[in-house]
């Protein structure tokens, strides 16, 4: 995707609507059909070797059991990372979320997300209310920290309006050209 190809996205936005194949089943399902009956969901880029998701495991874990009107939709959208990487990630770190593959990057193109972890709070009809980090990369014992996420969720569950509603995220990227260059070295016809 070139820059002049990304368009716009603002908070209240409808964000485009996701079917993906499943992490466990192999089997496509949609972001609506996780939202039905629920007030709304996160939508979540993730990489199984992203150093910076790593440390929200334990978050996301139990994130629909602390926010049963939630739905999490998390989606491994790192360039080249296979389901198998994606399997193993799982089984090595006990993650219990529900995971969805778009090896293509074809999702993070439609929202516009460029790193992992990058969230996105979305009402059931899929209206923008939050973008960007799930806190300022600080522990909660820290004094700083800043749990922008779960503001975001507070206040949205509580039908308040959200103070911040978008941060800077930052992680590991989706797609660079690190990931792409050794292929494309490797394509390269020998002069021998």
């Amino acid at each position: 995707m070139q820059p002049s190809d990304v368009g716009a996205q603002a908070i209240g936005d409808l964000v485009p609507d996701l079917s993906l194949p499943a992490i466990d089943t192999g089997l496509p399902r949609s972001l609506d059909a996780c939202l039905k009956g629920r007030r709304g969901g996160v939508v979540l880029f993730w990489s199984g070797v992203c150093t910076h998701c790593v440390r929200y495991d334990a978050c996301f874990n139990q994130f629909e059991a602390s926010h049963p009107d939630l739905a999490l939709y998390a989606v491994a959208a790192r360039d080249g990372e296979t389901v198998d990487d994606i399997r193993k990630a799982v089984s090595d770190r006990g993650l219990r979320f529900p995971l969805y593959h778009s090896p293509d990057g074809a999702a993070a193109a439609a929202y516009l997300a460029q790193q992992t972890p990058r969230v996105y709070l979305v009402d059931a009809r899929r209206t923008l209310m939050y973008r960007g980090a799930v806190d300022n990369f600080k522990y909660p014992e820290d004094p700083e920290y800043q749990p922008y996420l779960e503001r975001a969720v507070a206040s949205f569950v509580a039908g308040e309006p959200i103070e911040r509603p978008e941060t800077g995220s930052f992680g590991c990227a989706i797609r660079s050209v690190y990931y792409v260059l050794p292929k494309m070295i490797e394509r390269q016809p020998s002069h021998d």
